[in-house]
Order: structure tokens, then C-alpha cells, then sequence
């Protein structure tokens, strides 16, 4: 039985910015790109939360629901140092941390003796030297797996923490709302309430085979996860699976030509970043994906070790015709091979429709 911490800073880039200036303590206070640039929010404290701001909304929409919200703009060297030092926090109960972002990571302390081996004062400590250490909170959840440790996580946020316990799983799991479970995001979760979907318990009256023909693939997850069930190890070197660099423009794209034109910088910024990754990464696949005025997207993607130039135009091509609108976000990317090489029997491109499938 694995004990499992799943440790979240809260509201982390704003709270960095209110250590690093208290006078912004108990003002609204948003961290994103500016509105008239078509920026979003990164993330935002619990008095811009209470006026009904959200991450990943709008910093035009923030500034309407809440007026006096004060927009800061990102600053990545503090965050990403704030982020080091509480990695080394991490480190020093378990070589078992598996970072999920900046402000997150998972720990396995099943072997770890510290606090007579308890997950639970453990996480009581890591939260309070990171208070002490690193100047803001940090909530946590305790469980013995991944995916109930990172829904346990958010139960007393912000700077709380929650356990769930082997004999609890069960009971906690069963009442959980499906769109706790990742993976199921706004429209699963509809098209689940449509069925008569709620909670976890009403997903469970479900055979596997039910799931996976409605469902696809997801539905083997869903059956497992909707029983508690999550195998999956915290990795501390887990696998990067893709690199992506995109861009949304202040003004829209009018044409293919002017899109075209667009590409230089992303490659040579995508160049750049590849040249950072470890040795060993094993491109696969290569891919454009394309955000329209209308807010539709495509992606179309190709088998190609080496992209270049001639790949990305092709590409960007190809998904541009698909609907000939306006753009308003360009992203290229590549899929990683995992150390195998690509197999050559696949087709050289793969149309990846609005939906997501591939075509």
C-alpha cells in the first residue's frame, strides 16, 4: 500500500507576488497577459476569486467581473526559483517526487521513516517549511494513490491539507462528482449528466464494455477510477511526451499567407527549446495546430524524425484550408518517440479533425 502526497501551492504565481510585496495583501490581484493583447489569467488570489475570476479566463472578462482587479504581469525567474527551493523541500523526505508543474508534484513516502513514517505528519511538515522557507502556503492531500491524493489536495485549499485514508477509499471515491476524475472536463461531464451520470457511485452501474463503447479507450480509465483504482507510480523521471511553442496574436491572421509568414519566429523559438531538452529525445511526429477566429481548432500532424521548414508549411497548409478563416493562435509542435523509432508503415499525414480524431 503506497502513501502518497500530493503537495499544491496555492494560488502560486500571486502568491509570490504578495510575498515579494505585502501591500498587495487583501487586494485582488490577478498574474496574466494584459487585455488588449488577448491575454489570460494565470492564476489569481481568493479576493479576485470571490469576484468570480478564473484562471485560464480572459484578462478582458477578469477586468469586467472585478474592476479594481490589479493585472500583474508574469515574472518566471522569481517563480522558477520559489519552485527550486521547494523541490529541495520535496527532496529531502523522498528521491520519489515527481514534479506535475511549477507549483505541484507528487511525493511517494511509503518507505520514508520520518514523523515514525506517518504521510500525514509529513505533509504537515513539508507545508510548514515551505511557509517558513519559501514565504507563501501550500496545501496538500494524502491517500494511497495518485489520483485521490491530488483530489484530496484541493479539499481544505487554501494552506490545508486532507487524508484519505486505505479503509476510506472507497466511501470517498463513490461520492465524488465525475468531473473530479481526470480527464473528464466540461463537455464529458455533460454528456455524462445526459446519462444519468453524476457521481463516481452512478458510474460504477456501468459494465466495462458499456463504458468502452461509449467512451472509447476512456472508458477503461473511467471504470478504473470510479472505483479508486490508480496503479500508476510517481515517476521522477517521467517521460516528456511532446514539446509545443505557440503563440495567440493581438490581431488576427487574415490569410494563409500572412500565417506562412508567421512561422519564423515560432521555429526558431521551437529550435531553441528543443536544444535545451536532454540528449535522447527521439522525435516521432511533428504537428501544427491552428486556432481560428471562431474559436474552432484543427491539428494536423505527420510521421518526420527531422521537421524543417518544408514540414511546418506543409503542415500549416493542411490545416489552414480546413476552414480558411481568420487565426488567431499558431502552435507547432513534436511528439516524442519514447527511445523507438517511427514506425514507417504509418501514414505521412494524420488529419486531426476539430473533434480531435484522427482522420
Amino acid at each position: 500500500m503506497r502513501k502518497i502526497i500530493h503537495c499544491d501551492c496555492d494560488c502560486f504565481y500571486a502568491s509570490v507576488e504578495m510575498r515579494d510585496d505585502p501591500s498587495l495583501v487583501g487586494r485582488p490581484i490577478a498574474v496574466g497577459g494584459r487585455p488588449g493583447e488577448r491575454g489570460v489569467v494565470a492564476t489569481c488570489n481568493y479576493e479576485a476569486r470571490g469576484f468570480g475570476v478564473r484562471s485560464a479566463m480572459s484578462s478582458a472578462h477578469a477586468l469586467r467581473l472585478c474592476p479594481q482587479l490589479l493585472l500583474l504581469p508574469p515574472d518566471f525567474t522569481r517563480y522558477r526559483e520559489a519552485s527550486r527551493q521547494i523541490l529541495a523541500i520535496y527532496r529531502d523526505y523522498t528521491e520519489l517526487v515527481e514534479p506535475l508543474s511549477l507549483d505541484e508534484a507528487y511525493l511517494d513516502v511509503s518507505a520514508v521513516d520520518r514523523c515514525r513514517g506517518s504521510a500525514t505528519l509529513m505533509a504537515r511538515e513539508i507545508r510548514g517549511r515551505i511557509h517558513d522557507e519559501v514565504g507563501i502556503t501550500a496545501s496538500a492531500g494524502i491517500a494511497p494513490n495518485k489520483f485521490i491524493a491530488k483530489v484530496a489536495s484541493d479539499w481544505n485549499k487554501p494552506n490545508g491539507q486532507f487524508v484519505v485514508r486505505p479503509d476510506e477509499v472507497d466511501a470517498f471515491v463513490a461520492a465524488l462528482p465525475v468531473k473530479k476524475i481526470f480527464g473528464v472536463g466540461k463537455v464529458t461531464a455533460e454528456r455524462m449528466q445526459r446519462l444519468g451520470v453524476d457521481t463516481c457511485a452512478d458510474l460504477r452501474r456501468w459494465e466495462f464494455a458499456d463504458l468502452t463503447r461509449e467512451f472509447g479507450r476512456f472508458g477503461a480509465s473511467l471504470h478504473r477510477l470510479c472505483r479508486g483504482i490508480d496503479e500508476r507510480p510517481v515517476a521522477p523521471d517521467r517521460e516528456r511526451k511532446s514539446l509545443t511553442v505557440e503563440t495567440t496574436y493581438n490581431r488576427d491572421l487574415p490569410d494563409l499567407a500572412a500565417c506562412l509568414s508567421a512561422l519564423l519566429p515560432l521555429t526558431e523559438e521551437f529550435g531553441q527549446r528543443m536544444r535545451r531538452l536532454r540528449d535522447g529525445e527521439v522525435v516521432h511526429k511533428a504537428f501544427v495546430k491552428v486556432r481560428f477566429s471562431d474559436f474552432s481548432r484543427t491539428t494536423a500532424e505527420c510521421v518526420d524524425a527531422t521537421p524543417g521548414a518544408e514540414t511546418w508549411r506543409r503542415l500549416l497548409t493542411e490545416a489552414y484550408r480546413r476552414r480558411s478563416l481568420p487565426v488567431r493562435l499558431l502552435g507547432i509542435g513534436v511528439r516524442f518517440a519514447a527511445g523507438q523509432e517511427p514506425d514507417p508503415q504509418l501514414p505521412l499525414f494524420a488529419q486531426v479533425g476539430t473533434d480531435g480524431q484522427e482522420r
